[in-house]
């Protein structure tokens, strides 16, 4: 603008405005940062695997070995029941749908303390780092999703298991376990600006949710107190997902819209707090 230009007849490229809003979320932004996004995946992926011999083949090798050990303590030593599905994918069923919402919980948990560099020094929308996070945790989904499939056609050729109908209801658990574990790692990012213990019980919590979810036992196992692991969101969300490729698990579409609302809340919820605390964080990390 010159010095002869009216302010009010000038049409800005950008203009960048004070959040006075609690939900004042303008995800537009992060379309027109499109290119931003895309370039904190791939330093994400970049970071992850520097100086490391296998690099991006630990996507393939974790859930693979991490599957290998929960089919010789669980199932073959422990014998907890699979619901007659073979234990290599009843097991690794559970765990990639695990890695991809504890992905997003736990690195988008650790925004504020990881780019504090970054956001002090330029302007950019803040939602983009945990979107970024998002997007980075699907692409390993669907390198492992990939992995199962390869093993679960082996079992499907033998006849061990059928896959159901709800193998469709796929791409809605991903958009569920993403707005819950995006939303519930911005409600921690945002309170781990003040309160940095909750960085050292997240690691704990994690666990924990992860033995409260039918991961490594099937859900039937709680037999009457059913009804105590469904007020977790997680396990509809495995149920439906196991039921959709090895035809087990019991779908129950009240508690899978239980899981959606919960998500939803808990996105809209920790988004709103994260925009609040973006604008005084730097004062506090």
């Amino acid at each position: 603008m010159t010095p002869t230009e009216n302010p009010a007849q000038v049409t800005w490229d950008l203009e960048i405005k004070p959040r006075n809003r609690f939900f004042d979320l303008r995800y537009r932004e992060l379309w027109a940062y499109r290119d931003l996004i895309l370039l904190f995946v791939k330093r994400d992926f970049t970071v992850q695997y520097k100086q490391t011999l296998l690099g991006p083949l630990w996507h393939i090798l974790q859930p693979l070995i991490t599957t290998l050990m929960y089919t010789f303590i669980f199932g073959n030593f422990a014998r907890i029941p699979t619901d007659g599905s073979p234990g290599p994918v009843f097991y690794l069923s559970g765990i990639i749908i695990w890695y991809f919402f504890a992905g997003c919980f736990s690195n988008t948990s650790n925004t504020f303390l990881s780019n504090a560099g970054i956001f002090g020094k330029i302007y950019f929308p803040r939602l983009a780092v945990p979107v970024s996070v998002v997007i980075s945790n699907a692409v390993r989904f669907f390198i492992q999703l990939g992995i199962f499939l390869a093993i679960a056609a082996y079992y499907i050729y033998r006849g061990d298991i059928s896959p159901g109908t709800t193998v469709a209801l796929l791409p809605l658990l991903l958009i569920i376990m993403a707005l819950m574990g995006m939303g519930a790692g911005l409600l921690v990012s945002s309170l781990t600006t003040k309160y940095r213990d909750l960085s050292f019980f997240l690691a704990f919590g994690l666990q924990l949710w992860m033995y409260l979810t039918p991961i490594i036992y099937p859900a039937s196992l709680w037999g009457e107190y059913r009804w105590v692991l469904d007020l977790n969101p997680m396990t509809a969300i495995v149920e439906t997902f196991r039921n959709g490729f090895l035809g087990t698990g019991q779908v129950g579409y009240l508690n899978l819209g239980y899981s959606a609302v919960f998500s939803l809340v808990i996105f809209f919820l920790g988004t709103a707090i994260f925009n609040k605390v973006e604008r005084t964080f730097m004062d506090t990390v």
